[in-house]
């Protein structure tokens, strides 16, 4: 996966930088316009000195910053290790102070109580601020990383859920076409030719197109009629088929194989021990909507056998949509006067 301009290395170590001289440039930006000599920390009165000393505070505090991140939590506060924790944080305070401090003295010739304290309460002040931040940076970046990579996890899982699903055809209809084939076959029927050539289109639509993400509403559209002209075929007069499918109004992109069990459905389970079974296709598509509708006939005396190679049913359908479309689509179920009807509508704009 291609990272982001923001997640680049360079980008990062750019950013830590200009925080921490922004950071440690704040006593310098507030100090009083009234007064730009006023020192804002308990500092030698020498410039130069005052520079060096803050300088390599700066840089143990900024040692101690990343020690702590990238060691002292991930090793010892991850781990419940409280106690060593806190004892080698209490460490690099007092090394801290030490060093500090003996930085001050080295250039006073009198020993002043009063500085020791104002200087032991501003490095306290100070490390503990950095303490915060430092605990702050690693949680906050531990849970973005944490997030990412349940994002990607779960990204993953989806396409292998949504690739499964796809790949769940019915074998049925494939047997039924092929024995129907062996009939033209033996009859030596003028059918067999372009009964073939549409099980090669369907074969090839379902082998190659449906590795992509999406694929147009046209050949979609197309496959269905390969798919209902090889049914017709096979049960003749037997079944009433009423397809109506108005050409799109502009170019759309929709998920490969997503139309197709409900219609499959439809053959499945509007055919057989039904009186004058029908069923009706309706699709149309414009301003960016798809509007699709699928009716049987079925029998409600019948009890509905449950098949391990029934092919996809419309609980896996569901699930496609609520992944692939969530909130924008709607799918209605519903039995009336005999029929029952699928209607379908996808907002393909989102």
């Amino acid at each position: 996966m291609k990272k982001a301009w923001y997640e680049r290395k360079w980008i990062t170590i750019l950013g830590h930088v200009a925080v921490w001289v922004l950071l440690f440039s704040l006593p310098y930006l507030l100090r009083s316009p009234s007064n730009p000599n006023q020192p804002v920390h308990p500092e030698h009165d020498d410039p130069p000195v005052k520079f060096i000393i803050f300088r390599i505070s700066d840089l143990m505090l900024i040692s101690f910053f990343y020690m702590n991140a990238l060691l002292l939590i991930p090793h010892l506060l991850y781990k419940k290790k409280y106690s060593l924790y806190i004892f080698l944080v209490l460490v690099c305070f007092s090394v801290y102070v030490l060093i500090y401090w003996s930085l001050i003295i080295s250039f006073q010739e009198v020993f002043k109580w009063n500085d020791f304290r104002k200087h032991l309460f501003f490095c306290t002040f100070i490390f503990i601020f950095i303490l915060a931040c430092s605990i702050a940076y690693k949680t906050i970046r531990d849970k973005i990383i944490s997030d990412k990579l349940s994002k990607e996890k779960e990204n993953e899982n989806l396409k292998t859920e949504l690739s499964l699903l796809r790949s769940q055809v019915s074998p049925h209809f494939m047997f039924n076409v092929l024995n129907n084939m062996v009939a033209l076959a033996r009859k030596q029927s003028d059918l067999l030719e372009p009964s073939l050539i549409k099980l090669s289109s369907l074969m090839r639509y379902m082998l190659y197109e449906t590795d992509e993400e999406k694929v147009s509403l046209e050949k979609e559209t197309d496959y269905l009629q390969s798919y209902i002209d090889l049914q017709q075929q096979r049960f003749s007069k037997k079944v009433i088929i009423n397809v109506t499918m108005h050409p799109a109004d502009r170019l759309y992109d929709i998920e490969p194989m997503l139309l197709i069990p409900f219609v499959e459905n439809a053959f499945k389970h509007g055919t057989g021990m039904i009186e004058q079974p029908q069923i009706d296709i309706v699709l149309k598509a414009e301003k960016n909507m798809v509007n699709f509708m699928v009716s049987n006939k079925y029998n409600p005396s019948s009890v509905e056998i449950k098949d391990k190679a029934s092919g996809i049913g419309l609980a896996n359908v569901q699930r496609r949509l609520n992944l692939l479309y969530p909130n924008h689509h709607t799918l209605q179920i519903t039995k009336k006067e005999g029929m029952f009807v699928v209607e379908l509508q996808i907002n393909l704009a989102s």
